[in-house]
């Protein structure tokens, strides 16, 4: 029997800036449980004024946070801890394959 690779061809779309209503319809949370979010340093809008804008990778973020907070019990402040932890490993793991290079 002959093997085919399947080659999947993405296509690039820009990211789109979203508001703060569109994520709390994308991840089913109210927009002041969102704007709590922001004042706690927990997800940061790229753009503040005249109203919060956010990338829409933004939504990942989000939906990991309440996945720490509902199934592990966490609080926001130990969210907040192990996002950070989470984010510096991704870049210590990076730099780790380019010294690897």
């Amino acid at each position: 029997m002959k093997r085919y690779d399947l080659v999947i061809y993405g296509q690039h779309i820009e990211d789109r800036l979203i508001t703060l209503n569109e994520l709390a319809r994308l991840v089913g949370l109210h927009p002041e449980k969102l704007r709590r979010y922001i004042v706690l340093g927990l997800i940061d809008p790229d753009v503040e004024q005249p109203e919060p804008l956010f990338e829409d990778s933004i939504v990942a973020r989000v939906c990991k946070i309440e996945r720490l907070k509902n199934d592990l019990g966490l609080n926001l402040a130990g969210c907040g801890l192990v996002m950070d932890l989470l984010e510096r490993i991704t870049q210590l793991e990076e730099q780790l394959r380019s010294l690897q290079r």
